[in-house]
C-alpha cells in the first residue's frame, strides 16, 4: 500500500467522493491518481473539481506522523483489514438503484477511500456486529433497553458499532465492554481529536479490545455534515441498526436510514407511548421502515436469518441437501477455514479473518450441532457431511 499516497488524497478529498471511485474502479491505482490531482491532469474529470481547494495541501508525512502519536493507522482497500466484505454488500446493493430511501443522497452511497484506525484490526471487529444508536437526551428507560440490548449482544459475541456520542451510544459501547465484548466508535473528527471531550476514557477502553475509525484525517474538527456522512458508515460495517430513543426529528433516524439504503436490516425498540421521546422509531415500525425489536435475542434471530444465505446468491450452496445449507456467513468461513486434517482455533481464526473468541463460539455451536467435531485442541469437519 502506498500510505503517503492514500494519506494525500484523504487529506484533499473529503470523502465520500464517487468521481475518486469511479477512477479507482477504472483500474488507476492511488499514486497515479494523487499524481493527477497534483499535477491538475485532464483525465481527472469531476475530481478535479473537488480537489481544486486542496490540491496544495501535500500534508502526508505530517498526517501518518500525527496518527501514529496517539497509536492509530492509515488502511485502504489492499490493506488486509480492510472490511471488504461489509462494503461491498451494503455499497454493491446502494448502487443497485433497488432502494428508495438514498434518493436526496445517492451521490453520498460510496464507501471511503481510506480510514484511519486506532486499535486492532477493523475487518475481524466487524465480521459479526450490530450498530446500536440513537438519542443523546436518553430517558431511564431508553438507557436501561440499551443496557440490556448490548449485554445480550456481547454475550454472544456480536461486536456493537455506534458513533461514541453522549446517551444511547456511550450507553452501548460502555455495557458491551462491560460485558466482555468488543465495540467499534465510528469518529466524525479526525483520529487524533476526541469528540466528545467527556468519552476521552471511554475512547480508550474501545480502542484498546476493539477499535475507534474515522473516514477524516487527522486535526479534522467535528462539524454537523461530518456526522451525517458518519452515519453511513456505522450502517455500512453492520449487518444491522438498531435505534433505542429517537423523537421525530432525531439525528440518529438518519444512520437508520443510510441502513435502509445499503440493504442492511433496520430495527427498532418502542418506546413508551406517554412522550415523544420515542416517535421516531413509532413511525419507523408503522411504515414498516423498521423491525420491532425488544431483546437482543429478537436482533440474533433477524440477523442470523438474513447471514443463512449468500447474498450473492451461490445457488450450490444455499440449496445443497446437507446441513451446510444453514450456515450463517460467520458460520460458513469458519467450517471452509477447517483443513483436511483437523485445525486448531487459533489457525481456524486466522484463517477465516475472525476474532478469536467469536470463532471458538462458532465452532461450538457447529460442534453442538454436529457440523463439526472435536479432539482435543483440534476441530474437523463432520465425516457424515
Amino acid at each position: 500500500m502506498s500510505e503517503l499516497d492514500w494519506a494525500y488524497l484523504n487529506r484533499v478529498i473529503e470523502g465520500p467522493s464517487r468521481p475518486l471511485q469511479q477512477l479507482l474502479a477504472a483500474g488507476r491505482d492511488a499514486s497515479e491518481i494523487a499524481s493527477g490531482v497534483r499535477t491538475r491532469a485532464s483525465w481527472l474529470g469531476e475530481l478535479a473539481g473537488q480537489t481544486a481547494a486542496r490540491h496544495t495541501f501535500d500534508r502526508m508525512e505530517e498526517d501518518v506522523a500525527a496518527a501514529a502519536a496517539v497509536g492509530a493507522r492509515l488502511i485502504a482497500p489492499e490493506s488486509a483489514e480492510w472490511p471488504t466484505a461489509e462494503f461491498d454488500r451494503a455499497f454493491g446493493f446502494a448502487a443497485t438503484g433497488r432502494s428508495e430511501h438514498l434518493r436526496s443522497y445517492q451521490a453520498d452511497a460510496v464507501p471511503p477511500h481510506a480510514l484511519w484506525v486506532r486499535g486492532g484490526p477493523l475487518a475481524p471487529a466487524v465480521a459479526q456486529s450490530v450498530a446500536v444508536v440513537g438519542t443523546r437526551a436518553a430517558t431511564r428507560y431508553g438507557l436501561e433497553a440499551t443496557r440490556q440490548i448490548a449485554t445480550g449482544l456481547a454475550s454472544h459475541q456480536w461486536t456493537v458499532v455506534s458513533g461514541g456520542a453522549l446517551g444511547i451510544d456511550t450507553v452501548a459501547h460502555e455495557t458491551a465492554l462491560g460485558a466482555g465484548g468488543m465495540s467499534v466508535a465510528v469518529a466524525a473528527c479526525g483520529i487524533d481529536r476526541t469528540y466528545p471531550a467527556r468519552n476521552a476514557g471511554l475512547l480508550d477502553r474501545i480502542a484498546a479490545s476493539g477499535c475507534v475509525v474515522t473516514e477524516y484525517p487527522p486535526g479534522t474538527p467535528p462539524q454537523r455534515h461530518r456526522f451525517l456522512t458518519r452515519n453511513r458508515l456505522v450502517a455500512a460495517l453492520t449487518a444491522g441498526t438498531v435505534i433505542v430513543e429517537a423523537a421525530w426529528r432525531s439525528g440518529a433516524l438518519n444512520t437508520l436510514s443510510w441502513c435502509e439504503g445499503l440493504g442492511r436490516v433496520a430495527m427498532a425498540v418502542p418506546g413508551p407511548v406517554t412522550g415523544a421521546g420515542s416517535l421516531g422509531c413509532h413511525e419507523r415500525i408503522k411504515e414498516g421502515r423498521a423491525q420491532l425489536v425488544t431483546g437482543a435475542d429478537d436482533i440474533r434471530a433477524l440477523l442470523g436469518a438474513v447471514g443463512a444465505l449468500d447474498v450473492s446468491e451461490q445457488y450450490e450452496l444455499a440449496f445443497a441437501a446437507t446441513p451446510v445449507q444453514s450456515l450463517t456467513r460467520n458460520e460458513l468461513r469458519c467450517f471452509d477455514a477447517i483443513e483436511p486434517a483437523g485445525s486448531v482455533a487459533q489457525d481456524i481464526a486466522a484463517a477465516a479473518g475472525l476474532p478469536l473468541p467469536l470463532a471458538v463460539h462458532l465452532l461450538m455451536e457447529l460442534n453442538r450441532r454436529g457440523v463439526v467435531t472435536r479432539e482435543g485442541t483440534r476441530w474437523s469437519r463432520a465425516d457424515t457431511l
